[in-house]
């Protein structure tokens, strides 16, 4: 039976909810819709490490090349959003499915190995290709999106835009998690040698999981451009992938919901922390130590244990019950030796 937290219906209503509390409790528009874009990054990244068991450090790779197809598509070529929004959609597909397709060849530790190269060489790339991308300094000046005319300049309208996104896009996600495709992400995560002795293709499958990371992380990476009018070179850095890998172990692994959790919990920790204290990261450390050896699975994993803890606490004594005493045991005689 399954979990009545992990049904599709409460998953999406505990996004929409989300959605809709975040202008109510928060006052930076800004902040609010990176927390629905990151959200949105750290649920693909979620589809490699918590269904696929892919520790990936090349997230940020399709996050940048999202930010600077906003910025090409958009300044340059001139096109509409939806547009551009799609094309950073199939160009993060492709470029994901290239990289996981080398990539997948090697297991464990080279694996890893081979996503940080392809992160360095993305990087490295982009700084060079400055003509391009702007190198140092980013690709500038990337417009809102326009809708009905209107420019959206406004952070809380901008934030209505981004919400439907990412709502849109959250469904999806679900659906590919819950569908047979997801199911057998699953068997290969737990069991990868099995499941190919079963017949199914496991690098195809692998490989789509990773062009459909790929696809969704660069759609995050062209709304977060448009968000704060640049795509600078920091997104395409390997520290990108390791933030998204941060916040998907802070929110819980295999749970789409946490990826959305753990990304907020970052960025609003990480705003409160720099704040008050210029080495908030060592605060942020000390929390991920914590995670790491207590909570496993995240902070989901703490709210299913204090939804479990509620639900399945002892009944209060009733005091109008009247208390019923057992009847002595009768113990048999001593015999006389």
């Amino acid at each position: 039976m399954i979990p009545v937290l992990d049904r599709p219906l409460v998953q999406f209503g505990l996004a929409t909810a989300a959605v809709l509390i975040l202008p109510l409790v928060m006052r930076s528009g800004t902040l609010a819709s990176e927390i629905l874009i990151f959200g949105l990054a750290v649920a693909a990244c979620n589809l490699l490490l918590g269904y696929t068991g892919l520790l990936s450090f090349g997230q940020g790779i399709f996050f940048g090349i999202g930010s600077y197809v906003a910025g090409l598509g958009l300044v340059r070529a001139g096109l509409p959003a939806p547009v551009m929004l799609a094309v950073s959609l199939s160009v993060g597909a492709l470029v994901a499915a290239v990289v996981g397709w080398i990539s997948i060849r090697r297991q464990g530790v080279y694996f890893v190995m081979l996503t940080l190269a392809f992160s360095q060489m993305f990087y490295f790339l982009a700084y060079t290709f400055s003509g391009i991308t702007g190198g140092d300094n980013g690709f500038l000046d990337i417009p809102r999106p326009t809708l009905v005319g209107t420019r959206l300049t406004d952070p809380w309208t901008y934030y209505a835009y981004v919400a439907v996104l990412f709502l849109v896009l959250f469904a999806a996600l679900q659906r590919v998690a819950l569908s047979t495709f997801g199911r057998t992400l699953l068997a290969i995560r737990d069991n990868e040698a099995r499941a190919g002795a079963i017949g199914y293709p496991v690098r195809a499958f692998k490989v789509a999981a990773f062009a459909i990371s790929g696809a969704v992380t660069a759609f995050a990476g062209a709304l977060h451009a448009m968000l704060i009018g640049v795509a600078p070179l920091s997104n395409i850095d390997y520290h990108t992938s390791e933030t998204l890998l941060i916040m998907t172990i802070i929110g819980g692994s295999a749970n789409l919901f946490a990826s959305l959790l753990g990304a907020g919990a970052y960025l609003l920790a990480a705003d409160a922390l720099s704040a008050i204290w210029p080495r908030w990261l060592l605060a942020l450390g000390l929390l991920l130590i914590v995670i790491t050896l207590f909570l496993q699975r995240g902070l989901w994993g703490l709210i299913e244990r204090a939804i479990v803890l509620v639900t399945q606490a002892p009944p209060p004594d009733d005091p109008a019950r009247p208390v019923v005493t057992p009847p002595p045991v009768a113990h048999a005689p001593e015999v006389a030796r």
